[in-house]
């Protein structure tokens, strides 16, 4: 019998639309399926999601890109974690890094440090992981080309997403994938199912498909304003609603890490690429109107402005299916979690995967749907809590908002970690989390929760052995970052953008 699902459309371009194109053209190839994707130059895209986090590195792998030579053609960084300014007071700072503090010894480095700190040891714990110390000094590389016997040092990007999205339809278009100019006017369902049949543009053509990925933003041209699957609204623990982005003019090093600096009403990012500095302010428009976030942002840029701020409405949550009938939602269409762990683009490359695993050969059985949805809503939910945490751990109530997000009630499952947490530095992850106990430990120590106990194991090994080791990993932590060059000369090295090598 032959199969029956061949015609993939895909509903919008930007990020989430090429990804979605160029994964499943290069897997699934072009011969046995077609893939069409639909956008409209009219209609822009959202565009701010520019910082990632080291799971891009595996879908760059899976399309077996050039990682310098993507790095040139999307002016981008490197980046290391993320600095938080002010998040637990006014004056304070931390560092959220990729990757672990130390070397597991049997268990969790951090219940060492735990022993380490309490005895009297420096209280510093970003001094056991390189990339802390990399980043405080403004130093990238990678291990693989300086000491390929060292440890592996996690990394990730900062890049222009309009860019990134016109590198993934190079690759896309060049692998058979068709992109068809237009806007939708009208879509088709099928009498009996339900399921979309098709879509009509504005110049009356009629694109017809099995499979739609919705990749329309956030009005969910298919899953919502035509199957009205609903909402799942988080705004009562994640309050901001509103976004304001402006990029400016480069006129500092290029620093290997995101900035997040807690304001008035929200967070204020800021983004370091090659030729320009991307910048935001994520709040709340209850207890700040967006004239003055954007008044607000634009004097706080340390570059000349290089457009108007653009703000950009949301709600935090998500769609109640991301894969209802025939249609499956990516990016900004399934939902939104703030960008405040860089997360927009893991939770559209996890729909990409699970939708790989999950790919019917003839027909989508409710099975195959129901898994991706508990799958795909679990990756959310992981997030969701982990995103609830930077707003509730803190010692600031000096603005309404910060005052609502210290007292806010919260999900039961973010209740049992924090209490775990600070009983005994026991944060509940799960394996297939993404958020293992080094990020969880960063962010909620760095946020003034510092667990009162630790695990007994820690305890067993010799004093002057657990001196002389935790002596050997801090110079080893500081050996990497030592190796590295400076962030700048190693971009000048490696990946150039070829727009700063024509100024």
């Amino acid at each position: 019998m032959a199969d029956s699902l061949r015609k993939i459309v895909v509903v919008g371009g930007g990020t989430a639309g090429w990804m979605a194109a160029s994964a499943l053209s290069k897997v699934f190839g072009t011969q046995k399926y077609s893939f069409t994707l639909i956008e409209s130059d009219e209609i822009g895209t959202v565009g701010v999601g520019e910082a990632t986090i080291p799971t891009i590195q595996e879908f760059n792998q899976l399309l077996e890109i050039d990682e310098n030579q993507f790095m040139k053609e999307t002016n981008a960084s490197f980046k290391l974690g993320i600095r938080f300014i002010n998040w637990k007071r006014e004056g304070s700072e931390y560092f959220h890094p990729f990757g672990v503090y130390g070397v597991d010894m049997n268990v969790n480095f951090t219940h060492y440090w735990m022993r380490y700190h309490l005895a009297g040891g420096n209280g510093d714990f970003g001094l056991f992981n390189p990339q802390t110390i990399a980043a405080r000094m403004s130093r990238f590389g990678r291990m693989s080309e300086i000491n390929p016997k060292a440890p592996n040092v996690n990394y990730a990007f900062h890049f222009d997403a309009s860019l990134y999205a016109k590198f993934l339809r190079r690759y896309s278009e060049a692998r058979g994938v068709v992109r068809q100019e237009g806007k939708i006017t009208s879509v088709s369902q099928h009498p009996e199912t339900g399921d979309i049949a098709s879509v009509t543009l504005e110049n009356g053509q009629t694109i017809a498909g099995d499979l739609f990925i919705d990749c329309s933003g956030f009005r969910g041209l298919l899953i919502e304003q035509t199957l009205k699957t609903g909402y799942e609204d988080w705004s009562q623990w994640l309050p901001c609603n509103r976004a304001v982005a402006v990029p400016c003019d480069k006129v500092s090093g290029i620093t290997p890490y995101t900035t997040s600096t807690a304001r008035e009403a929200g967070w204020q990012w800021r983004i370091p690429l090659q030729h320009r500095t991307g910048n935001g302010y994520v709040f709340c428009e209850s207890y700040l109107p967006e004239d003055k976030a954007m008044e607000l942002i634009l004097q706080r840029l340390d570059g000349k402005p290089q457009a108007d701020p653009r703000v950009i409405r949301f709600t935090t949550g998500h769609r109640k299916k991301q894969w209802n009938r025939n249609v499956i939602a990516m990016g900004l269409a399934s939902g939104f979690l703030e960008p405040l762990e860089s997360t927009s683009i893991y939770l559209v490359q996890e729909a990409i995967m699970k939708l790989i695993r999950h790919f019917p050969r003839e027909r989508i059985t409710d099975s195959l749907r129901d898994s991706f949805n508990a799958e795909m809503l679990f990756a959310y939910n992981d997030v969701k809590d982990f995103l609830i945490a930077h707003y509730k751990v803190t010692e600031r109530e000096d603005t309404p908002f910060w005052a609502y997000c210290k007292h806010m009630d919260i999900p039961d499952s973010l209740k049992a970690r924090l209490e775990s947490f600070e009983q005994g530095n026991r944060s509940l992850v799960q394996p297939n989390e993404l958020f293992k106990e080094a990020s969880w430990f960063a962010v909620l120590a760095g946020q003034g929760l510092m667990p009162k106990s630790y695990h007994p194991i820690a305890d067993l090994m010799p004093e002057d052995e657990f001196r002389w080791r935790m002596d050997r990993v801090k110079e080893g932590s500081a050996g990497l970052a030592n190796a590295m060059p400076g962030h700048e000369v190693y971009i000048a090295r490696a990946c150039p953008s070829p727009a700063l090598v024509r100024a």
